[in-house]
């Protein structure tokens, strides 16, 4: 059987996004796989309501699914991807953070939560590896929530993340293709994903930069003063991506680390395990509250005082 790889972008067409996505998708297309591509431009894909519908069926341990399924083409999308043994995602940053074309469709995504469907049994467990490639025409500084914004969305459809590219500096429409560095880096990316396809699961493993990021466990960039939890679990630091605990430690050469504690991957959304841990926290705060009916008694009454209310508009 055949590797399925699979590429999105979500930036201009013919311009750096798709060049870099197609130069990993090229050597990936060489070395044996299926390989499919689509641009998120070329779909129509509604934004969420937060309607909670989905996490409503969660809390009742039922595949409720999204009542937009019918109406745009994130299903017809979403079965194609999670048929797939890879998965390449390719946006541009247009202000610190990924582009929203992108993150309209990934924002779809909680009806799909793959941990939760697999332990109803709506579906059956597929392991998935990921590429990240974040596009920007500045320097880090003005893509510093980038490539994190990507990975926050890969927790829901269970990628595991094995190399991220951050290409900066290439803000004209296919500028990429004058730097040689930066084209041999993306087909490098396509090589790790086909090198972590045909890896053992058990023994996958990052394959981009050593010392990529602040947090050994996802590769973030991205640490946060820890709080309380709900359940009381607190951590000194965690990392804002992955949710690794733990605390910074300053090296012998005067650099400062983040090292996880003992305990650190509980909630580690990189797993099916530690995201349960969310499903946990779902059932027990939407379930808790629909379940209270005087709770929801208190809310109506309390509601029609801002219902009510209306401001001038434009």
């Amino acid at each position: 059987m055949s590797i399925k790889v699979m590429g999105i972008a979500a930036g201009r067409k013919n311009s750096n996004s798709e060049i870099l996505l197609k130069e990993a998708l090229m050597y990936c297309e060489e070395a044996g796989a299926e390989v499919t591509m689509i641009n998120l431009k070329d779909y129509k894909i509604l934004d969420c309501t937060g309607c909670t519908f989905c996490t409503k069926g969660m809390s009742q341990g039922k595949n409720a699914g999204c009542v937009l399924d019918d109406k745009d083409d994130k299903k017809k999308i979403m079965d194609v991807m999670l048929a797939q043994d890879a998965v390449i995602y390719s946006v541009p940053t247009y202000d610190l953070m990924p582009a929203s074309t992108y993150l309209t469709f990934a924002h779809r995504s909680l009806s799909y939560e793959t941990a939760f469907l697999e332990t109803i049994g709506a579906i059956e467990h597929k392991d998935r590896v990921a590429g990240l490639i974040a596009v920007g025409g500045s320097t880090r500084s003005w893509q510093s929530m980038a490539l994190e914004g990507l990975q926050a969305t890969m927790f829901t459809t269970d990628m595991k993340v094995v190399d991220m590219l951050l290409a900066t500096r290439v803000p004209g429409k296919a500028q990429c293709l004058l730097d040689d560095d930066l084209i041999a880096r993306a087909r490098k990316l396509g090589e790790n994903i086909m090198t972590a396809v045909q890896t053992p699961v058990a023994e996958r493993k990052w394959l981009g930069e050593e010392d990529m990021g602040w947090c050994p466990n996802c590769h973030s960039n991205a640490l946060v003063l820890g709080e309380k939890q709900w359940d009381g679990l607190h951590y000194p630091i965690e990392c804002q991506v992955c949710g690794a605990g733990g605390i910074l430690d300053k090296t012998e050469d005067g650099k400062w680390k983040f090292v996880i504690q003992k305990d650190g991957l509980l909630k580690d959304r990189t797993t099916v395990e530690g995201r349960a841990k969310h499903l946990e926290e779902i059932a027990q705060t939407q379930g808790g509250f629909y379940a209270n009916v005087d709770n929801r008694k208190i809310v109506q009454e309390r509601l029609k005082k801002y219902e009510e209310k209306q401001f001038q508009t434009i």
